[in-house]
């Protein structure tokens, strides 16, 4: 899952970051609305963590041009500002939810998941098929019952295959989808780490989830 954070103050930056990665989430970052517009409308994310007293432009004028441009992603807005027509104001402008500064990071990792299971955006929280499961709160895969490591890149790519199965996905996607912009991913980084996970889950020879399509991209078909 990935997550853009579009925040001016430092020390809730820092914060969102340790935390959300700790989490499993790829996150890019953004000081200043004007910034935060031009990433959302750029690069397809799951979620957007809106702060509302931003530089160059303010949260509601973010979310209102990104409604504009057809851009669903769901926005919850972070601010210190808890006055009831503040939170209407957002709301009516666009954001799916409003959580009010200080909070407690348990807080805001449950209104992300809530957000993440609206219908929109196909987001079960346990995902299987077959014999395998992925269960992204505990963040953990199971083939037939037993449990098989995977790296924090792996676990993300695989439930990027699973919430999007039997298509075809370039190696482009794969790469903005999994990798902020801040990393380096060169030219063939995902079809390496596409290897690791195929040790991982493909161990049936009858039957690889994983299938390369030449001069494209993958596809994860759970029929095999």
């Amino acid at each position: 899952m990935r997550i853009l954070v579009v925040e001016d103050e430092k020390s809730i930056v820092d914060f969102l970051l340790q935390g959300l990665k700790e989490s499993g989430y790829v996150v890019d970052i953004a000081n200043d609305g004007q910034t935060g517009l031009d990433y959302a409308l750029a690069t397809p994310y799951d979620i957007i963590l809106l702060d509302v007293m931003l530089p160059k432009l303010n949260g509601f004028a973010v979310i209102r041009e990104l409604r504009r441009a057809g851009i669903k992603t769901p926005v919850l807005m972070l601010t210190a500002r808890s006055t009831v027509d503040d939170r209407v104001h957002g709301l009516d402008a666009g954001a799916d939810d409003y959580l009010v500064k200080p909070f407690a990071f348990a807080e805001l990792l449950a209104r992300i998941r809530a957000l993440l299971r609206r219908p929109s955006t196909s987001t079960d929280t346990i995902i299987s098929f077959g014999d395998i499961e992925l269960d992204t709160i505990k963040h953990e895969f199971r083939r037939k019952g037993e449990r098989i490591e995977l790296s924090g890149r792996e676990f993300s790519i695989l439930e990027y295959f699973m919430r999007n199965p039997e298509q075809v996905l370039t190696r482009t996607q794969i790469a903005e989808h999994i990798w902020n912009f801040d990393a380096y991913a060169g030219s063939n980084v995902v079809d390496v780490y596409i290897g690791y996970l195929r040790k991982k889950i493909d161990i049936d020879p009858s039957h690889s989830y994983i299938k390369t399509i030449r001069g494209v991209g993958y596809r994860f078909s759970p029929e095999g």
